[in-house]
C-alpha cells in the first residue's frame, strides 16, 4: 500500500511538472509603469514632443489610476541611454491600489494600452523600471525576448525582421511585439559629379568639408568654467530648406572667389533608407523584441521559435539567435542541472562516512525525490511558475529531508546496536523520532506561512519559494515517517540483529529518548 502511494504521488508530480510553466523570475510589481512610445523616424522634436503630451494628456484623463506621468524625449547630454527623437519613455506614477478600479497591473495596463490604440502611427510597449534596465543590460533591448538576426545586408536584415516580427504575433501570449530595424525615413542624397565640380573650380573633398561645416559645424574653441567645459560650434543658422532643391541652391565659394551653386557640381535627391543599422561584434543585425503576457516565458519561446522556424532556412550568411529575459532563465537552468547533482553526490559522500552504509545513504537519498514531488506538485496547484526563487526552495527542501532521513536511520541503527531486532527497531525508532521530525517540518513551514500571503513589495519573489518549501515539507514528512521505515526494513540492513550472535540472548535496557 505504501509503495504504491509513493509510485502515485510520483507519477502525480512528473505530469505537474509538464504542466508547470517556467520563466526566469516572477514579475515583481515594482509599483509604477513604463510606457514606451515609438513614432516614425523621420518625425522632428517638436512634433513628437507634441505627440507624447498629447498622449499623457488623454492617459490622465480617462485612466485615473495614474496620477503623475514624467516623460523623457530622445538621448540626454551623456548619451547613456541613445534613443531617437522618435522614442520616448513614460514613467506612470500611480495611485495607491485600494483607489484602482481593476484588480491588478495587469488590467491596468490594459486600460492604458485601450487609450493608445487611438494614436495612429505610434507604437506602445509596456514595461517596469527596474525591469526594463535589466533587460537593457542584458541584450541591449528591451523586452522579455529579443530575436537578433545578423547578416552583411541592411535591406535583408530589415526583411527577415519583419517577417520574424509577424511569425512571433501569432503567438499566443506575445504582447508588443515590435521592430525598429525596418523603420524607413527620408534622406537627402547628394552625389557629387568630380568632373562638373573640377571645372569649377572645386574638388570632391572641398565639397564635403563645405557641407559638413554647413550641417554640422566647425569646433572654433571651448569655455572653460569651473567644472565644465563647453565647446564653441559654428554653423548655419539652420538648414538651407528641407526641399532637394533648395538644398541644392545652397552656395559654395570656389579658389578664385566666385559662387558655385551646389546643384551645379552635385546632383541632390530625396531617397528612403533604414532609419538605423545597428551592430554588435562587428556584424550588422536587427531586434524583434516581444513582450509576454499570460503565459510562461519558456512556453512561448518554445513556440516563438517554433513559428521562426516555419518560416523556411535563412538566407546564406545570416543566422538568428534568441535572447532577453529567456537567456537568463537558460543559463539559470544550466547551472542548476551542473550543481544539484553535484551537491548530492557531496550529500550522499558525507551520509557515507557517517553510516558506513551504502545501503542506509542511499535510502536517506530516496527522500529527496518524494520532498520534491509536494513541492511541484503545490507550484502546479498554486498557479505560480518554476522560478530561480522556487528553485532555491526546492534546494532548501533537500537540506530538510536529508536531516529528517539520518534522524530515523541513525535512531533505527542505534537500537539495534542494543540489541533489538530489525523489527522492532523500526517500529520503536519511528514511535520515537515522530516528534523530532515534525518539529523539523513543522517549524520551517510556519516560518514560512506568512510569505504564501504576503502582498507588499517583493512578495512576487517570496511566494514560490515558501509554496515549494511548505509542499514539499507536507510529501517529505509523511513519506519519511512511513516509508522511509517500510525501506530500512526490507533494504537497509540484514535479518540479523546487529552486535548479537546467532543463537545468543541479551538483555536490552531500556532505550531513552
Amino acid at each position: 500500500m505504501i509503495y504504491a502511494v509513493a509510485a502515485i504521488s510520483v507519477v502525480f508530480a512528473v505530469f505537474a511538472y509538464s504542466a508547470t510553466g517556467k520563466t526566469f523570475m516572477p514579475t515583481m510589481n515594482e509599483g509604477s509603469v513604463v510606457m514606451q512610445l515609438a513614432a516614425l523616424p523621420s518625425i522632428n522634436l517638436n512634433q513628437s514632443e507634441a505627440d507624447a503630451m498629447r498622449a499623457q494628456a488623454a492617459i490622465l484623463e480617462n485612466v485615473p489610476e495614474v496620477e503623475h506621468i514624467v516623460g523623457r524625449l530622445g538621448s540626454d547630454e551623456l548619451g547613456l541611454d541613445p534613443m531617437g527623437l522618435n522614442e520616448a519613455d513614460m514613467f506612470l506614477e500611480l495611485a495607491p491600489r485600494e483607489e484602482w478600479r481593476g484588480p491588478d497591473t495587469e488590467w491596468l495596463v490594459g486600460e492604458v494600452r485601450k487609450v493608445m490604440d487611438n494614436f495612429v502611427g505610434i507604437e506602445s510597449s509596456f514595461t517596469q523600471p527596474i525591469e526594463m534596465r535589466v533587460s537593457e543590460m542584458l541584450t541591449g533591448s528591451r523586452g522579455d525576448l529579443a530575436v537578433k538576426i545578423f547578416g552583411p545586408d541592411s535591406n535583408e536584415l530589415a526583411d527577415l525582421a519583419g517577417r520574424v516580427e509577424q511569425a512571433i504575433s501569432t503567438v499566443p501570449g506575445a504582447s508588443d511585439v515590435f521592430t525598429a530595424s525596418n523603420d524607413v525615413s527620408e534622406y537627402l542624397q547628394v552625389e557629387i559629379d568630380p568632373v562638373r565640380a573640377g571645372r569649377l573650380g572645386l574638388d570632391v573633398i572641398t565639397i564635403q568639408d563645405e557641407l559638413r561645416s554647413r550641417l554640422e559645424g566647425v569646433t572654433a574653441g571651448e569655455v572653460i568654467e569651473p567644472g565644465r567645459r563647453t565647446p564653441i560650434v559654428i554653423r548655419a543658422e539652420q538648414p538651407e530648406g528641407s526641399a532637394a532643391y533648395d538644398f541644392g541652391n545652397l552656395l559654395i565659394v570656389n579658389s578664385a572667389g566666385e559662387m558655385v551653386r551646389l546643384s551645379d557640381v552635385a546632383n541632390v535627391t530625396r531617397v528612403a533608407g533604414l532609419a538605423s543599422v545597428a551592430r554588435e561584434n562587428g556584424s550588422r543585425y536587427a531586434v524583434v523584441q516581444a513582450f509576454v503576457s499570460g503565459r510562461d516565458l519558456v512556453s512561448f519561446v518554445a513556440d516563438a521559435q517554433a513559428a521562426v522556424d516555419a518560416m523556411g532556412t535563412l538566407p546564406a550568411g545570416y543566422t538568428l539567435e534568441f535572447g532577453g529575459e529567456f537567456e537568463n532563465q537558460r543559463r539559470a537552468s544550466a547551472r542548476l542541472s551542473l550543481m544539484v547533482p553535484l551537491s548530492l553526490g557531496l550529500i550522499f559522500i558525507v551520509l557515507f562516512a557517517t553510516l558506513r552504509s551504502l545501503r542506509q545513504a542511499a535510502l536517506i537519498l530516496l527522500n529527496i525525490p518524494f520532498a520534491l514531488v509536494g513541492g511541484i506538485i503545490a507550484l502546479s496547484l498554486s498557479g505560480e511558475y518554476l522560478s530561480v526563487p522556487a528553485s532555491v526552495g526546492f534546494i532548501a527542501l533537500l537540506g530538510i529531508a536529508v536531516l529528517n532521513g539520518l534522524v530515523l536511520v541513525t535512531c533505527f541503527n542505534d537500537l539495534r546496536d542494543l540489541g533489538l531486532d530489525t523489527e522492532q527497531a523500526v517500529r520503536q525508532g519511528a514511535e520515537r523520532r515522530l516528534r523530532p521530525v515534525l518539529m523539523t517540518a513543522t517549524a520551517a513551514a510556519l516560518g514560512l506561512v506568512p510569505l504564501l500571503f504576503a502582498h507588499g513589495p517583493g512578495s512576487e519573489l517570496q511566494r514560490p519559494l515558501a509554496i515549494v518549501v511548505v509542499g514539499g515539507l507536507v510529501s517529505s514528512t509523511i513519506l519519511t515517517l512511513f516509508l522511509l521505515p517500510v525501506l530500512y526494513r526490507r533494504f537497509g540492513v540484514d535479518r540479523t540483529p546487529a552486535g548479537v550472535p546467532q543463537g545468543e540472548v541479551q538483555w536490552i535496557r531500556p532505550y531513552a529518548n
